[in-house]
């Protein structure tokens, strides 16, 4: 069975080669780069990966898309820049295409804020489905936080984690806090949700409190008081931002 191991990037030279490196025992690399400048897609080629440079950028769902149309492995792993596959799950990995007991397979996801693993706080184990059958389901079009959509309800699970290199410094967290903010809340504008001074209040101390709180976020220690502080301030930013989409709808 041959593997396709599919990433879109931009920028990503500071984690493209370590990436690349986890997955090196796959026979394909597809990798979908939007603009980088950064010689991103110079070391992917280097390491024998296919680029596909697109002038644009439709959101994650799409791009993912792409790459999964350029893919011609019997299977697919989607992985991120910023995620490793560490050797248990390559193992795994190995054992579920070789069984094939399920077109698709979840994986849990063991996420690192600003050096720090965290396990609670609802970031772990995080299941997300990665590993599928070239032809078992697609991406969805959401601008963020897409999820693959499979053809028909048979998923399993592995065990071993992959490791998610999320927010490794302040400058990232800030980037990713703009960007994910922006598309959410242009997402959530475009499926009829709107959102007033308030709602971006109430949304922001209830984030806090289902991190630190409902999901023992404090478990974490001081990571996990950052961690429910900054979906806070990222859930506060989207409906601000979707407030400013509505009065904008409102004035014309």
């Amino acid at each position: 069975m041959k593997l396709s191991v599919i990433i879109i990037t931009k920028n990503e030279a500071q984690h493209i080669q370590a990436c690349l490196d986890s997955v090196k025992f796959a026979n394909e690399w597809i990798i979908v780069d939007s603009g980088s400048t950064d010689g991103t897609q110079d070391i992917a080629r280097a390491f024998g990966a296919t680029v596909i440079e697109t002038p644009d950028w439709p959101g994650f769902g799409p791009q993912k898309n792409r790459a999964l149309d350029a893919a011609t492995g019997d299977w697919v792993l989607s992985i991120d820049a910023d995620e490793r596959i560490p050797d248990a799950l390559r193992e795994e990995i190995a054992a579920a295409i070789g069984a094939s007991a399920h077109p698709a397979y979840a994986i849990p996801r063991l996420s690192s804020f600003c050096g720090r693993f965290i396990r609670h706080s609802g970031w772990y184990p995080d299941y997300i489905v990665r590993l599928f059958q070239r032809d078992a389901g697609r991406f969805s079009t959401d601008l963020v936080h897409e999820s693959v959509k499979l053809n028909k309800d048979d998923c399993g699970r592995l065990k071993a984690a992959m490791l998610h290199y999320s927010y490794a410094d302040d400058e990232t967290y800030l980037r990713k806090l703009q960007q994910y903010s922006t598309l959410g809340a242009q997402q959530a504008f475009a499926r009829g949700k709107r959102s007033g001074l308030g709602s971006a209040i109430l949304h922001a101390c209830t984030s806090f409190l289902r991190a630190y709180i409902i999901r023992c976020g404090f478990l974490d220690g001081k990571a996990g008081l950052m961690v429910a502080l900054s979906s806070a301030e990222s859930t506060y930013h989207k409906y601000f931002k979707l407030m400013l989409l509505t009065e904008a709808e409102k004035k014309k």
